[in-house]
């Protein structure tokens, strides 16, 4: 009996140790595969997260260039003359703008000679008015135009707004701004009803509005409406958020314009001093100021002196001018 014993015991413990050898009973397997295969579909999805992701990363990317390139490409095409008169609002080609041009500097020249400054003088003052004045002319008018566009375009944004509410259609809102708001704003919507009635799409019409009226509320404008053509959703609600937008940029310039207030004013005071205190003394003392006109060292004073002014004019400007 004990050796029957000896020998159950011996088999139990053989038997037990080689099922802790050999593994896992077949539930316990099973449960064990079963994991494995939850953790390789989650590894799955986690790949193929990834991958969605990377994709989304890239497109993002894409985009970005995308959008880079053609504010370059508009950019570029802004600055040519016939963009800056159609910013101006000025009806006029081109040639004539170079025809006026020429007749100022003509003038000029005429102007200066008959004072009885030398030919070179003469020549200087006519070139510089000729290619600079009325160039200076023409963006004074396209800056000004600009800044009453983008004060009235959050306006036209909350007419967009409330006529979609209303259930108009949002070219009909168009028509409204046209019909509506304050120039230049109404000639620009006018501009781009007519051209999205001759068959333009809406995307192309902003385009071209924003060649005349290159500011990044037109941009906004145009990408909120791409967006929302392609992916669909709130039109309403989405113009609301950039009419915000543009009011609080709108707000961010003023308080930036009022902090640099005293730098403009600096700016203006320290150009305008050097000829203001040449023209007293040449009025009170002629005999005094007139070497600074007739020596050859006069003028290079005179010379090194406006370029350093320009100088200083100029880093002043860019220090206070800031983008927004």
């Amino acid at each position: 009996m004990l050796t029957i014993l000896a020998a159950v015991l011996g088999f139990v413990t053989v038997a037990g140790f080689g099922f802790a050898l050999a593994g896992q009973n077949p539930g316990q397997a099973r449960a064990a595969k079963r994991a494995q295969a939850i953790m390789g579909r989650e590894s799955r999805d986690v790949r193929s997260r990834r991958t969605q992701a990377g994709a989304q990363d890239q497109r993002r990317k894409q985009l970005l260039q995308t959008l880079k390139d053609q504010e370059k490409q508009q950019k570029k095409a802004a600055l040519t003359l016939e963009a800056r008169l159609q910013q101006a609002g000025l009806g006029i080609t081109p040639r004539t703008f170079w025809i006026v041009s020429a007749g100022v500097g003509v003038t000029v020249f005429l102007m200066v000679t008959l004072v009885g400054q030398a030919a070179y003088v003469a020549l200087g003052l006519a070139f510089a008015a000729g290619l600079g004045l009325p160039r200076w002319v023409v963006g004074v008018l396209a800056g000004r135009r600009l800044k009453k566009f983008i004060e009235a375009f959050p306006d036209a944004m909350d007419i967009i707004v409330r006529g979609i509410k209303s259930g108009l259609p949002v070219n009909d809102s168009l028509r409204v701004i046209g019909a509506e708001a304050p120039e230049p704003l109404a000639s620009e919507f006018k501009s781009m009803v007519e051209n999205t009635g001759m068959g333009v799409s809406i995307d192309q019409a902003i385009e071209k509005m924003y060649e005349r009226m290159p500011a990044q509320e037109v941009r906004f404008f145009g990408i909120v409406l791409g967006i929302q053509q392609k992916t669909g959703g709130n039109l309403a609600e989405a113009l609301a958020n950039l009419s915000a937008v543009i009011r609080a940029r709108k707000l961010m310039r003023e308080k930036i314009k009022a902090l640099s207030g005293e730098a403009v004013a600096s700016a203006f005071i320290i150009g305008s001093l050097p000829p203001a205190v040449v023209v007293m003394i040449s009025l009170m003392a002629p005999e005094y100021m007139s070497p600074l006109f007739t020596d050859p060292r006069g003028r290079i004073i005179l010379l090194g002196g406006a370029l350093l002014m320009g100088l200083g004019i100029f880093v002043m400007r860019r220090m206070i001018n800031f983008k927004i």
